[in-house]
């Protein structure tokens, strides 16, 4: 099977078939998709301008779209290394036991469904590279009451999931089920029971 890079290569290749072109970068989508395939696709198709379903796009918004996906998964290999090499220290300093962080990053690894979007039409406007930088960030701090990649304050807890975990705090303002690790308890809280939180 194919890896991420050869298939890039097939996106950019003039020489290839457009139908091959727009196939390969389909495929991209199976070793990072970071709301998930159709979602992703959804995302980029709308970004670089030209519609999910169509046969023939502009070869050059189809390496456009390449691109930002590219960057975004630039960005998700450089906190997967960072996130090893720490692991890797505090099993050396004796903390054997992993935090929700770790538990979360388990069921992300690769970057498939980092910021899981349910419903394929809903998705962050903003760049992916943007979005997971954003989400990185939240990870490496406290946890707060929001939305980490758009600040939106209206979380619901949502069941029957696509994906796993397959309930959560969706934020109805971005659509992506919120990590748990960077919600406070008390933000957790309100989601389950369908309260919006308001700030102090």
């Amino acid at each position: 099977m194919a890896g991420f890079r050869s298939l890039a290569r097939q996106v950019r290749d003039p020489g290839c078939d457009l139908a091959l072109r727009r196939y390969s970068l389909r495929k991209c989508l199976e070793k990072f998709a970071p709301y998930g395939h159709r979602a992703t696709w959804d995302h980029l198709c709308s970004r670089a301008g030209f519609g999910p379903e169509d046969r023939s796009p502009d070869p050059a918004r189809l390496v456009a779209a390449l691109e930002e996906l590219e960057e975004a998964r630039d960005v998700w290999l450089a906190y997967e290394t960072d996130f090893t090499e720490r692991r890797r220290k505090e099993k050396h300093d004796g903390l054997r036991r992993p935090g929700s962080v770790d538990d979360w990053h388990r069921l992300t690894w690769g970057g498939f469904g980092v910021a899981w979007c349910d419903d394929p039409r809903v998705h962050p406007e903003a760049p992916l590279a943007e979005v997971l930088r954003r989400l990185i960030a939240a990870l490496e701090r406290e946890p707060g009451s929001s939305c980490p990649v758009c600040g939106g304050e209206r979380l619901v807890w949502k069941y029957g999931l696509d994906h796993e975990p397959s309930s959560g705090p969706v934020c109805t303002d971005c659509g992506i089920l919120v990590p748990r690790p960077v919600l406070s308890p008390r933000a957790l809280e309100h989601a389950r029971r369908g309260r919006l939180l308001m700030s102090a």
